[in-house]
């Protein structure tokens, strides 16, 4: 539940960034709480700090207000799979650190995994596109490394970063909803070295 004074001031003046900010800051907080369909417009604005006229200033509608949100964190999601992988050329180091690109990326804070993951609106076509974007996304990159480091083909290649794509998320999301019974980097590397195992078996084109 959220309480009354859970709200923020009213009629403080921002500027527009900011306060799309704000607004996106507060609509998260809703809806990781209540998911989509319970969440309300009024207790978003409420939660703000504004009027609900300022909250559809910036955003028409509920959905466009969700389509944001997942916007931003989908995007971010991928930027932190991008920098895992160029972060060494070390492969084995770059299977850990892409792991916990997606541990981190569930252990972060708001639960904004939970927009990008566990979405009631998978049935809304433009909320499916989306997350079908950021699961394509994270896979051709780990697929393009795998493509320049082994002699397999480019369906092979997308196929497997499809499954170490589906393994973090699924072991990421576990881990997280058992948390404290082992510590984040052991899972990291319990699954990671899982992963390795299997990548390693591939006959390399140019270093490990």
């Amino acid at each position: 539940m959220t309480a009354p004074s859970d709200a923020r001031p009213r009629g403080t003046r921002l500027p527009r960034l900011a306060r799309r900010r704000q607004l996106l800051a507060a609509a998260q907080e809703v809806f990781v709480a209540r998911g989509y369909h319970a969440a309300a417009m009024d207790e978003i604005a409420d939660r703000a700090g504004v009027s609900k006229p300022v909250l559809y200033q910036h955003f028409p509608g509920k959905q466009e207000l969700y389509l944001a949100l997942l916007e931003q964190h989908s995007h971010a999601l991928v930027e932190k799979q991008r920098e895992a992988l160029e972060s060494t050329d070390d492969n084995r180091q770059r299977v850990t650190a892409s792991f916990r690109a997606y541990f981190d990326f569930v252990a972060g804070e708001g639960e904004a995994f939970r927009l990008v993951f566990e979405s009631d609106l998978r049935n809304v076509p433009a909320v499916r596109e989306k997350t079908e974007q950021t699961l394509q996304a994270c896979a051709e990159l780990i697929s393009d490394v795998i493509r320049q480091d082994t002699s397999i083909s480019d369906e092979e290649a997308h196929l497997l970063s499809i499954g170490l794509v589906g393994m973090a998320e699924t072991s990421a999301r576990y881990w997280l909803s058992n948390f404290g019974t082992i510590p984040q980097e052991a899972a990291e590397q319990l699954i990671a070295r899982l992963a390795w195992r299997g990548i390693s078996g591939w006959d390399l084109t140019r270093g490990g």
